[in-house]
């Protein structure tokens, strides 16, 4: 290598940005999709996390607004279509269900999926879609 960096194409990262949102996005449509048929049980378990922050009411509403964010996020994520605000919306689910993982003292394995998640989405909302996405479509 002789001391030089490797150079990627910008087109390589745009192609690098879709494989990983396609990728991701179908995952969290299938780990969402059980959460949002659920109904409100589910809904209310899964909401039941926010009062590890102290936020304790209407935790079907809560627990609603995670299922939402995992599968239309996943959705969304594929498409490449409001990138950004959904990536928020993955993200603030992910801290949440990483705070609720802790809590319990589940296996470091569970608690490094949602770690992986909170990366990711990390980055998509400060990358956006990449030039291959509804998004960039819309844009111009």
């Amino acid at each position: 290598m002789s001391g030089k960096i490797l150079k990627t194409s910008t087109g390589s990262m745009h192609f690098a940005l879709l494989v990983i949102r396609v990728g991701f996005g179908v995952i969290f449509m299938f780990h969402g999709w059980p959460k949002i048929t659920g109904g409100v049980e589910t809904w209310t378990w899964l909401g039941g996390a926010m009062g590890n922050i102290g936020l304790g009411f209407a935790p079907a509403f809560w627990g609603f607004l995670a299922a939402i964010a995992e599968f239309v996020g996943g959705l969304f994520l594929v498409l490449g279509l409001l990138t950004r605000p959904f990536a928020a919306m993955m993200l603030f689910t992910m801290i949440m269900a990483t705070i609720m993982h802790v809590v319990n003292g589940d296996p470091q394995n569970t608690i490094l999926h949602t770690t992986k998640g909170i990366a990711v989405f990390t980055g998509f909302l400060f990358s956006g879609a990449g030039k291959y996405s509804v998004d960039n479509m819309l844009a111009r």
